[in-house]
């Protein structure tokens, strides 16, 4: 009889460098993991990585100077050009500020004029911040003259007024494209970009998702994560026999209810998954039918009768009272959040996930175990030699 539900492991791996074969790295240490400390793997068990070793393994860095280049290159800048627009960056010294060094890099002996809404940026950070202390118009301010270029900066919720300027970055993360319809230039020579744009030749998310790496180089989003997802699946399945789903992830899409920061500063929570995380959860609400269609019965009896509900729901319950109050969200969205939680950012050394049970329900009365084939280590093998 099956007594757990959702599980979720965090599976300690060695530091990834660049180069490193990341899809034996994974799949060595799932199955490691599994053998030392006693739990199978089943079909649909969700194995998951971390956005941050795919693009280091793949040496996915960019260098201030190639920011400052491309911003130069794309926003057609010469020396008539008098000053950039950036509109609605996030406040982060680890997101942000390095993408803000190549602007301002781009933009020597100009002005760069970062516009920013009265409340908050759009992942909930406040100028002043009240936890690090860093005010970010002084930060920003630094950066900007530290290269060379003028800084000011402006405040408003209608970033449409300030479309008379002929060179514009929008620099949001989730809003980019309807911004940069809102806001295109009045000039007829202006050009406008968005994060996205810049070194979009090295990453489809261009410098969005990128991280800090050092004081001159930043790692970006990874490239071909679906293609990295399949070839683990197909590794998994050769190694094991077992159809296990795989996905890269990111930041998860949550908000903090205490600091109000929404965490998701990321352009996508999973930039590669396969097929099986396609879609969206098609649940009946237990607490719904527990406390209002079957609120007369009790034990065994109502357990049968909200089983037969699960095993004999429609297979779209869009729109459906039996699904009200359950999460209309994506799956690869709400599992990349688990596993981002699981993970964490720090220091626990897990940066793959392994997720068993989450597409399982009440109904399900057995998990098919499958046993694990795994390869004899070599002092096994080395036994067998010489028998």
């Amino acid at each position: 009889m099956r007594k757990t539900g959702v599980t979720a492991r965090g599976i300690i791996c060695p530091i990834v460098k660049e180069g490193d074969d990341l899809k034996k790295i994974v799949v060595d240490n799932v199955l490691e993991a599994a053998q030392e400390e006693g739990f199978k793997l089943h079909d649909r068990d969700i194995v998951a990585v971390t956005e941050s070793i795919l693009a280091r393994s793949q040496g996915n860095y960019a260098t201030v100077d190639d920011i400052a280049k491309d911003v130069f290159d794309k926003l057609h800048l010469d020396e008539n050009s008098k000053s950039v627009l950036v509109v609605y960056p996030i406040l982060s010294r680890n997101r942000f500020a390095m993408c803000l060094k190549g602007i301002a890099r781009a933009c020597i002996g100009k002005k760069v004029v970062v516009l920013f809404p009265f409340d908050h940026d759009e992942v909930g950070n406040v100028v002043e911040h009240p936890i690090t202390g860093v005010n970010y118009e002084h930060y920003y301010s630094e950066i900007i003259a530290g290269e060379g270029a003028q800084p000011e900066f402006l405040y408003s919720d209608d970033p449409e007024n300030y479309n008379f300027y002929k060179h514009i970055i929008v620099a949001s993360i989730h809003t980019r494209e309807e911004l940069k319809e809102k806001i295109k230039p009045k000039r007829i020579d202006g050009h406008i970009i968005t994060l996205q744009d810049i070194l979009s030749d090295r990453c489809e998310y261009g410098v969005l998702g990128s991280n800090k790496a050092s004081e001159e180089k930043i790692k970006l989003f990874p490239h071909d994560s679906k293609a990295f997802v399949e070839s683990v699946k197909e590794e998994l399945k050769n190694r094991t026999g077992l159809n296990m789903e795989v996905m890269v992830y990111g930041d998860g899409a949550f908000k903090d209810p205490v600091s109000g920061i929404w965490e998701f500063a990321d352009p996508v929570v999973s930039p590669g998954y396969t097929d099986g995380l396609e879609g969206t959860p098609n649940e009946v609400k237990i607490k719904y039918l527990a406390d209002d269609k079957y609120d007369n019965l009790h034990d065994k009896e109502l357990a049968d009768k909200i089983k037969e509900e699960i095993n004999t729901k429609d297979k779209d319950l869009t729109g459906n009272m039996l699904s009200q109050g359950t999460t209309p969200r994506r799956i690869r969205d709400l599992v990349g959040s688990l596993c981002d939680l699981v993970s964490g950012s720090g220091d626990k050394g897990t940066p793959v996930v392994l997720v068993q049970g989450y597409f399982n329900n009440f109904a399900t009365e057995e998990t098919k175990d499958a046993k694990l084939e795994h390869k004899q280590n070599s002092r096994t093998r080395k036994k067998g030699k010489g028998n």
